[in-house]
C-alpha cells in the first residue's frame, strides 16, 4: 500500500510538471510589465522596445545540488532583468544534452547559456547558434569554444581551487604525506585542476600518490563510496594521511566510507559545495577539513549577466573565471548556528557577492520589474 502510493504521488507530481512545461510558453509570451514610475533612459534599446528577451540555460550534468544553484542562479538573474528564462538539465546524457540545443535553437531564443559541454560536438553546437544570430556563454565546457568569435567561456578559476585545497593539504601536513587521489580524466575543469595536482607533486616530493581513482556517473558518490570502502581495508591506520578529491561528489562518497571505517585519522581535502557538502563538513568527526568553491549560484547570475550584455551589443570577453574562496571545517563548525548555501556568506568572507558585469542600466532594469 505504502509503496502503491509513492508510485501515485511520483505519478502525479510528473503530470504537474509536464502540464507546467507545456504551459509556459503560453503564459509568458508576452512582455513581462514593469513599474511605470522607473525611467529606462539609461537601458539599451533591446530592452525597452517591450519586445520578449528569451533565454535558454542547457546544462549537461545534473542530479546534484551545484545543478541546482546554477540553474537556480541564471533564472533569478535572468527573470529580475524582465527575461524569460527556460532552463534544462540532461543528467549525463549527452545525446539529450545536444538534442535540447538543437530543438532551442528553432524556438526563437535570443541567448544561450551552455554549461559542462565538454565534447567537439558542443563546439559545433555553438557554432550553429551563433551563425544563427543568437548570444552565446558557456561555463566550464570544451576550451575550444573560447576561439568562436562573440562568444564566453565562464569557468571557475580551477588552478585556483586546486591550489587552495592542495597548499592548505601540505600546510598541515608540513609537506609529507601518503595521499589518495580522487580525479576522473576528460572534462576541462578536471583537466586543470590535475595540472595543477600535478605540479604541486613535483614541488613537494613529501607528498607522496598512494593510489588514484574516479568514476563520473550518475551515482557517483555511492560508487566512490564503495571504492574508497575497499581501498581503505588494503591500507592499515597510519598508510594514508589525506584524501584529496577533485569533485564534491567524491568527496561525498569519501568522506562517508573513511567516517564507517572509523579511519579518523585521514583528512579530506576537496573542491566545490553544497547544502549537503556543508552539513558533512559539520557533523561531528567529520574528516572532510576544506574544500575550495565558487558560489553556484553566483556562477549562474554571472553568466546571465555577460549573456545580456551581449544581447544589448556590448563587449564582453572571451574567457572570464570567477574567483574561488576556501571553506574550512573549523569555520563552520564554529558557528552558531548551522550553516548551509544562504548563510554561508556569514562565515565566508564575500562569498555570494558580486558586482562582474552588472551595469547600471541592469540595476535599473531590476528595479523597473522589482
Amino acid at each position: 500500500m505504502k509503496s502503491y502510493f509513492k508510485s501515485a504521488l511520483i505519478l502525479f507530481l510528473s503530470f504537474a510538471l509536464l502540464l507546467t512545461g507545456c504551459s509556459s510558453n503560453e503564459a509568458n509570451s508576452k512582455p513581462k510589465e514593469g513599474n511605470k514610475d522607473v525611467s529606462l533612459e539609461n537601458v539599451p534599446d533591446r530592452f525597452k522596445n517591450g519586445k520578449e528577451v528569451k533565454i535558454k540555460v542547457v546544462r549537461k550534468i545534473g542530479g546534484d545540488d551545484h545543478t541546482a544553484q546554477f540553474l537556480a542562479g541564471a533564472k533569478e538573474e535572468g527573470e529580475a532583468l524582465g527575461f524569460k528564462v527556460d532552463v534544462f538539465t540532461a543528467n549525463g546524457d549527452t545525446a539529450k544534452f545536444h538534442d535540447a540545443i538543437a530543438q532551442a535553437l528553432h524556438e526563437n531564443y535570443d541567448g544561450f547559456i551552455i554549461s559542462h559541454g565538454d565534447d567537439a560536438a558542443t563546439v559545433e553546437d555553438v557554432k550553429k547558434i551563433v551563425d544563427a544570430g543568437k548570444s552565446v556563454v558557456t561555463f566550464d565546457s570544451n576550451g575550444d569554444i573560447a576561439s568562436v568569435n562573440g562568444v564566453t567561456l565562464t569557468s571557475q578559476d580551477d588552478e585556483a581551487l586546486a591550489t587552495l585545497a592542495l597548499d592548505q593539504l601540505i600546510k598541515d601536513t608540513n609537506g609529507e604525506a601518503n595521499i589518495v587521489y580522487l580525479w576522473v580524466d576528460g572534462f576541462p575543469p578536471m583537466v586543470r585542476r590535475n595540472a595543477v595536482y600535478q605540479e604541486k607533486l613535483k614541488s613537494n616530493p613529501g607528498i607522496k600518490e598512494v593510489e588514484r581513482f574516479g568514476v563520473a556517473a550518475a551515482d557517483t558518490a555511492v560508487q566512490t563510496q564503495n571504492a574508497v570502502a575497499a581501498m581503505l581495508n588494503k591500507h592499515k591506520k597510519g598508510e594514508i594521511d589525506a584524501i584529496f578529491a577533485t569533485w564534491d561528489a567524491f568527496a561525498i562518497g569519501a568522506a562517508r566510507a573513511i567516517k564507517e571505517a572509523g579511519r579518523d585519522e585521514i583528512a579530506l581535502y576537496g573542491i566545490d559545495v553544497s547544502n549537503a557538502d556543508l552539513q558533512i563538513m559539520q557533523e561531528e568527526k567529520s574528516p572532510w577539513k576544506y574544500t575550495a568553491a565558487v558560489d553556484p549560484k553566483l556562477i549562474g547570475s554571472v553568466n546571465m549577466r555577460i549573456l545580456a550584455k551581449k544581447i544589448a551589443g556590448e563587449e564582453t570577453p572571451s574567457t572570464y573565471d570567477l574567483e574561488a574562496s576556501l571553506i574550512s571545517q573549523e569555520a563552520l563548525q564554529s558557528s552558531s548556528s548551522p550553516v548551509n548555501m544562504v548563510n554561508l556568506a556569514d562565515v565566508v568572507e564575500g562569498w555570494g557577492v558580486s558586482t562582474a558585469f552588472e551595469e547600471d542600466w541592469m540595476k535599473t532594469l531590476k528595479e523597473y520589474y522589482k
